[in-house]
C-alpha cells in the first residue's frame, strides 16, 4: 500500500478553520482558482474531437502550439513532429515516467531527485521499484550536484530537477544540470511547470543548453488555470520522446481531443498569464505579512507561486495549527517535501485575494 496522502493529513485543522471561520483558507494544495481564458473553455467545448481516439503524442496542431510557446518564451526551437509529446498533465508522467526509462535499461534502478521537493519524484521510483535517492539542496534551495554519490550516478536511471523548484521557489543552474547528466549518461528531467511564474530572472528552460540527454516538462496547470483539464508535454531529446510516444501509446495515455483543443488556445495566448502574474504576485506579498505577523520571516521566492518557510521555533505543525485556529489558512508541513525540511512549512498564494486579505485581518485582531 502506498502511504497516505500528505494532503489528507490536514483535514483536521480544515475542520477547525471551518467551524472557527465558516471556512478554510485552504492554502496547502498549490491548486488554482483563478478562471482560463474564455476562448480556452469555447475550445473545449466546441472542438468536436470528443468523437475519436485523439493522438496519444498529441496533435500536430497541439505539438505546434507547445513549440510556437517554447520558441517565444523561452528562445528555444523544438522539432514538433520528434522532439515532443502530450501527457495527461505531468503529475501521471512524473509519476509513471521511471517506470517506462526502467523498462528501457533495466541495469538502472536509481532515480535521483532534490531532498526538498515534490513529492511525486520519490513516489514514482516507488511504483518503478527503483531505489528513490534524494539529493542534498544547498542554502539556495538549488540541487547540490557535488554531492551525489558516484555510486549512485552510475546506478541512476535519471535524475529530476524543478526550476523554479517547488517548494522553496529555488533557481537551478539548468546548464550545469544538463552538463552533468550528459558527462555521467544520466537522462535529466526537467519539470518547469512553474516557468512563467519566475519573478528574479527570465523564465529559463533546460532545452536551453540543447534537447541532447534531457527533457523538460511543462503543464497548462498552473500557467492556464487548467488543473481539471489535464493538458502538459514533455520535449526534448527525439530519441527519448521517441520511445516513450511509443509506450505510452500501447499503455493508452491520450489527452483527449477537446482538451487538446483548448490547449492550442491557451499556448498561444500569452495576455492571461501576465494578468496571473500579477494576481500571484500580491498574493505573495499578503502571504509574507501573514507568515510575519504570525512570527515567522518569510522572503519572495526566485519563482513559483509558494512561500517557503522556518515555523517559528522549527515546530511546523505547532505553526500550521497557530495559523488555521487564528486566521483560517491552511498551511503545509515541510514534511510532506523531504525528510529534512520538518521545520519548514509552505503557504500557496492560491485562495482568492480578498480571502487572505481578510485572513491577515483576523491575525491582526
Amino acid at each position: 500500500m502506498p502511504p497516505a496522502y500528505p494532503y489528507d493529513l490536514l483535514d483536521g485543522l480544515r475542520s477547525e478553520a471551518e467551524q472557527a471561520f465558516g471556512a478554510a483558507v485552504d492554502c496547502s494544495i498549490g491548486a488554482p482558482i483563478d478562471a482560463p481564458p474564455a476562448s480556452v473553455v469555447r475550445a473545449l467545448s466546441t472542438s468536436n474531437a470528443e468523437r475519436g481516439y485523439p493522438p496519444s503524442i498529441g496533435s500536430k496542431a497541439f505539438r505546434e502550439a507547445a513549440t510556437g510557446w517554447m520558441r517565444r518564451r523561452l528562445g528555444v526551437e523544438i522539432d514538433p513532429a520528434f522532439g515532443i509529446g502530450a501527457c495527461m498533465g505531468t503529475k501521471e508522467f512524473v509519476a509513471g515516467v521511471p517506470h517506462y526509462l526502467r523498462l528501457r535499461q533495466p541495469s538502472r534502478d536509481t532515480v535521483l531527485y532534490p531532498s526538498v521537493s515534490y513529492p511525486s519524484y520519490a513516489m514514482g521510483a516507488t511504483f518503478a521499484g527503483c531505489r528513490a535517492v534524494p539529493v542534498p539542496v544547498d542554502d539556495q534551495w538549488r540541487i547540490d550536484l557535488s554531492a551525489i554519490d558516484p555510486a549512485d550516478a552510475a546506478r541512476a536511471l535519471c535524475i529530476w530537477v524543478n526550476t523554479p523548484g517547488n517548494p522553496a521557489g529555488g533557481i537551478d543552474d539548468l546548464g550545469a544540470v544538463a552538463a552533468w547528466g550528459r558527462a555521467n549518461d544520466v537522462l535529466v528531467l526537467s519539470d518547469e511547470c512553474y516557468a512563467e511564474f519566475t519573478w528574479d530572472r527570465p523564465a529559463q528552460t533546460i532545452l536551453s543548453s540543447g534537447p541532447e540527454g534531457v527533457l523538460a516538462v511543462h503543464s497548462l496547470s498552473k500557467r492556464s488555470n487548467l488543473a481539471g483539464a489535464r493538458a502538459g508535454f514533455y520535449a526534448g531529446d527525439a530519441d527519448v520522446v521517441h520511445y516513450l510516444k511509443e509506450v505510452r501509446k500501447h499503455a493508452g495515455f491520450m489527452v483527449p481531443g477537446p482538451v487538446q483543443a483548448a490547449a492550442v488556445e491557451a499556448w498561444n495566448d500569452q495576455s492571461h498569464v501576465d494578468v496571473q502574474r500579477d494576481i500571484y504576485r500580491e498574493r505573495l506579498e499578503i502571504g509574507i505579512e501573514l507568515l510575519a505577523g504570525a512570527g515567522a520571516e518569510p522572503t519572495m521566492p526566485g519563482g513559483g507561486f509558494y512561500l517557503w518557510v522556518r515555523a517559528p521555533d522549527g515546530d511546523a505543525w505547532g505553526f500550521a495549527e497557530y495559523l488555521a485556529r487564528r486566521s483560517g489558512v491552511i498551511l503545509s508541513p515541510g514534511e510532506f517535501y523531504g525528510d529534512t525540511s520538518g521545520d519548514h512549512v509552505r503557504f500557496a498564494a492560491v485562495q482568492p485575494t480578498a480571502d487572505l486579505s481578510a485572513a491577515l485581518d483576523r491575525l491582526r485582531l
